[in-house]
């Protein structure tokens, strides 16, 4: 079968974009009978947006080493130390800070 590019529109932006013959035949070879409706740009925005890349949450948190004011990605726990940055390099490097697996 002898694929040709195509001009399709994209259904979240509008604009038009190539579906090329080697992504036809990619599309093709993977059993794949829907044409993309989405540009490329906006299909990675859409990968993006669905695995939660761009919405990272901070948490407040008081370093229990030098007791400065700190933020980290996760939700601390209570009863558990937290580090800012420069401690957590210092008592790392110095061999101070251990694991959950090194304690067990």
């Amino acid at each position: 079968m002898a694929f040709t590019d195509k001009t399709l529109v994209c259904s979240d932006c509008g604009r038009e974009f190539t579906f090329t013959a080697g992504e036809q035949e990619f599309y093709s070879s993977k059993g794949l009978l829907n044409e993309p409706r989405r540009c490329p740009e906006c299909r990675t925005a859409r990968r993006k947006e669905r695995r939660g890349y761009g919405e990272r949450r901070s948490y407040s948190a008081v370093c229990a080493s030098c007791g400065k004011e700190t933020t980290v990605p996760f939700e601390p726990t209570q009863g558990r130390p937290i580090y800012c940055k420069e401690c957590y390099l210092r008592m790392k490097q110095s061999g101070e800070l251990t694991t959950d697996k090194e304690v067990e």
